[in-house]
Formats: C-alpha cells, structure tokens, sequence
C-alpha cells in the first residue's frame, strides 16, 4: 500500500427527513487499504457507499467527494464527470446484483461494458480479451466450474463471489462492498471475505466492506472505520478494535451474542 489518496471525503452530510444519515463525515483513503465500515444499523454505512459511487447525493453545502483526484460529487449534485469515476470503482450488494436468467460467465462479462460499449454486451459479441479475463476472474474466486450455469441456480456465496469477479473484469480500482456477507452463513462468509482480502493484497484492489460482525472486521481489515447516528466515533488500526471501541460505536459492551461463532472464525 501507498501513501497515495485514491478517495477523499469532506465535511459529507446526509439527512431523509428528520434522520441525519451522515453528519460531516470526512476521510481520506491510500491506494491499496482494506477497510471495514461497521455500526449498527442505520449508522450510515450504506449511505456513505453509496455516495462515494455517486448513487445517493449527499446534503447541499461543503460536502465534496472526489476519487482518482476527480470529482463525484460537491455540494449536493453528482458530478457530470462521475462517469469517469465510476468506470474504475466496483459496486458490489448484499444481494449480488446478477441477473438470474443469465449465465455466471455473461454475468461478469458485463463488468467490460464501460470499456467495449452496450451494444456488444447486448449481444454476447464479448472479444477475446473479455473472454480471458472473465475467465481468469472466475478461476481467481473459484467459481470457474459454474461458469455456463444460470446465476439464480447458483448458492448465494457463488453468486456474490461471481460479482467479485465481475468487478475484476471491470478494472475497478476500488471495490465498495455492502454488507456481501450479511446474507451468508459463517463458513461462506469467511470464503467471501478471504476473496476480497486477496484480491486486496494480490491486486492492489482499494477494498471498502461494510459489515456488522466485528470478529470479521478485525480478521480481515487492516483499517476500521466505525460509523453512530451518521458521524465517524473510530478510524483506526484493526487491532485497536478492541471492546472499549466497540462500545463507542455501538453505544453498549461488547457481549457473545456480537461475535460470529469462534469455530467459523477459523475456517
């Protein structure tokens, strides 16, 4: 990892009605981090992804985003440069954004379309260089082996990993995941996590997860940034998350009904 800011973030709020979803929150983030996005529901966590990726626009004012050294957004309005943006950073849901009646292979295929237009995707006129790397992506999250198969036949972990596939295939520099794991169960939870963590390390991918067990954050971030009632309580080190930190983010101690299954955690 470098030193160099891939994302900035300024004084971005965020209100729905009488909810404040982010209150000034302000971050950088260097080229090459894997970070954690924890706190309890409703902290904000899925409003500050989204807004990074232009998707929801943050409150009129002084909030800014920029990414790559370009703007996303400024004071309430999208940028009519997001695109640029928004080519280089992998958007990645809880619930894995595939289109079911499609094959796995075509599926991460689409991560390409920003780079050889709509109109071949349509298609399926993929040239050889999509066909490589969509392959080579699937192999890269085990999943090769399903490549032909339809994508709501597949399990719900082999689906998120084909998304992290398809985030490759996209050249994304920065992957925002929300929540991938919270509709998994532990063991595939981990599997998930461990492709994101690699990709991280093995790519250089900026990596980006919200999550809501802190066992996961701290085996897998190196950085954790903790979200309350929309403002930013903890940006520091994995291994200073430790329970004084969970009880400043969630408001009360951290109890065994908080931590995944410590048998899963070593899986």
């Amino acid at each position: 990892m470098t030193s160099d800011p891939v994302l900035s973030i300024r004084a971005a709020s965020k209100t729905f009605g009488s909810r404040r979803a982010l209150d000034a929150v302000s971050l950088d983030v260097g080229r090459g981090e894997m970070i954690a996005l924890i706190g309890p529901s409703g902290s904000g966590k899925s409003t500050l992804l989204r807004s990074i990726d232009g998707l929801q626009t943050v409150d009129e004012g002084e909030g800014t985003i920029t990414a790559f050294g370009g703007p996303v957004q400024a004071r309430g309005k999208v940028s009519d440069q997001v695109r640029k943006a928004r080519i280089r950073i992998g958007f990645i849901a809880q619930q894995f954004n595939l289109v079911g009646r499609l094959t796995l292979f075509t599926n991460v295929a689409l991560g390409s379309l920003g780079r050889i237009g709509t109109l071949r995707g349509l298609f399926g006129a993929w040239p050889a260089e999509t066909r490589t790397a969509a392959m080579a992506a699937l192999h890269r999250v085990g999943v090769a082996d399903y490549a032909a198969q339809r994508a709501n036949t597949l399990s719900g972990g082999q689906q998120q990993r084909g998304a992290i596939a398809r985030a490759l295939v996209q050249r994304a520099k920065i992957v925002l995941a929300d929540e991938p794991v919270a509709s998994l169960d532990p063991p595939t939870s981990h599997v998930v996590m461990r492709d994101l963590q690699r990709i991280n390390r093995e790519l250089g991918i900026t990596t980006i997860v919200n999550l809501h067990f802190l066992d996961l954050a701290t085996a897998y971030a190196d950085r954790i940034i903790g979200l309350r009632a929309g403002e930013l309580v903890f940006d520091g080190p994995g291994s200073e998350a430790d329970a004084n930190v969970f009880e400043r983010i969630y408001g009360r101690s951290l109890t065994a009904d908080d931590t995944m299954d410590k048998a899963a955690a070593v899986i």
